[in-house]
């Protein structure tokens, strides 16, 4: 793996766990420093993650972390409800990544007795993570994880993490149980309703915090 492609995949890793925040200024100095990586290195990054709406760069005032907008949030579930349901259908039975999608429920539990909703956050993204490495593919795994660094953009962009996450270990579990147990065609079905319910709730946060 080149700089380039590193430094771009430790940049999202931190976009995923909500350590930038939308509209916070990327200064080329000191992540250059922070990285030790060139200028060119890290212009190329930001080239490539502003190809994938991650960052956004303005004429004489730099780079800054994206803020997803509504229809961007649209846009994600779309892609959420094409991926994370057809892995789920034809996943194979018994994936030894099951255990992944346990641990992110239990690390999202943990996290929620503590009302730690930025770490519940964290786990959610692990969990449906996990439901894509079903796939064995890397190559979808790539693309997910840009899915996921916009939607926790979107999750912090209204600051309402307990709203937003509380319901959804729970489900989490559904998901989890049902493909263990029933069938992973049975497991998608509750996924797609999920995440119906899941946009609604974001759209529904956006709206009231006048998001356009």
């Amino acid at each position: 793996m080149n700089h380039e492609s590193s430094l771009v995949n430790r940049l999202t890793e931190r976009l995923i766990a909500g350590e930038l925040r939308p509209g916070d200024r990327l200064s080329e100095t000191s992540l250059a420093k922070e990285f030790d990586v060139s200028r060119n290195t890290l212009r190329e990054a930001f080239r490539v993650l502003g190809e994938q709406g991650l960052v956004t760069h303005i004429p004489h005032r730099g780079v800054s972390v994206a803020s997803p907008s509504t229809a961007d949030v649209i846009d994600i579930y779309r892609v959420r409800h094409h991926v994370e349901c057809s892995v789920l259908e034809h996943a194979q039975r018994n994936h030894p990544n099951a255990t992944q999608m346990r641990a992110a429920i239990e690390a999202a539990e943990t996290a929620a007795a503590a009302e730690d909703w930025m770490s519940v956050g964290t786990a959610n993204m692990a969990f449906h993570n996990a439901v894509v490495s079903l796939s064995d593919s890397r190559r979808l795994m790539r693309s997910f994880a840009n899915v996921l660094a916009e939607l926790r953009l979107a999750f912090l962009k209204v600051e309402v993490l307990d709203y937003l996450h509380a319901p959804f270990i729970g489900r989490n579990h559904q998901v989890l149980e049902t493909y263990l147990e029933d069938s992973p065609g049975a497991a998608a079905e509750k996924l797609a309703t999920y995440l119906g319910d899941s946009e609604r709730q974001v759209l529904g946060a956006y709206a009231r915090a006048g998001q356009a």
